[in-house]
C-alpha cells in the first residue's frame, strides 16, 4: 500500500511539470517534484505523520545533495522522498541542489 501511495503521489506531482533555467543558462532543472510541498511557505505534510516541510531555497548545495542521496539509499526515512530521490540521477540531484541553493 505504501508503494502505491508513493507512486500515486509522484505521478500527481510530476504532472505539474515545470522546468526552470539554472544560473548562467547552463541547462534546465525540473523542480516539479519539489514545489508541490517545498514551495509552499508553512506547509505541513501529513504522511507518514504530521511534520513541517522545510523550504529548500537558500539551503546549502551540499546539504541538499547529501539529503537527496540519503533518501535514495534509505538512510533518511520518508516514503515519498525516497520515491522521488530514487527516480533522480546524480546529475539531476546536483542540478536541483545548485538551483535551490541559489534561491532565497
Amino acid at each position: 500500500m505504501k508503494k502505491l501511495f508513493v507512486l500515486l503521489a509522484c505521478a500527481g506531482v510530476a504532472s505539474m511539470a515545470a522546468a526552470v533555467d539554472l544560473a548562467g543558462n547552463t541547462g534546465k532543472v525540473n523542480v516539479s517534484m519539489c514545489i508541490g510541498c517545498h514551495g509552499i511557505p508553512g506547509y505541513k505534510g501529513t504522511f507518514p505523520e504530521v511534520y513541517q516541510v522545510p523550504m529548500l531555497g537558500g539551503q546549502s548545495e551540499k546539504y541538499i545533495e547529501n539529503a537527496l542521496k540519503a533518501y535514495q539509499k534509505g538512510e533518511r526515512k520518508h516514503p515519498t522522498m525516497h520515491g522521488i530521490a530514487a527516480s533522480l540521477s546524480d546529475k539531476e540531484i546536483a542540478e536541483l541542489a545548485a538551483y535551490y541553493s541559489q534561491q532565497k
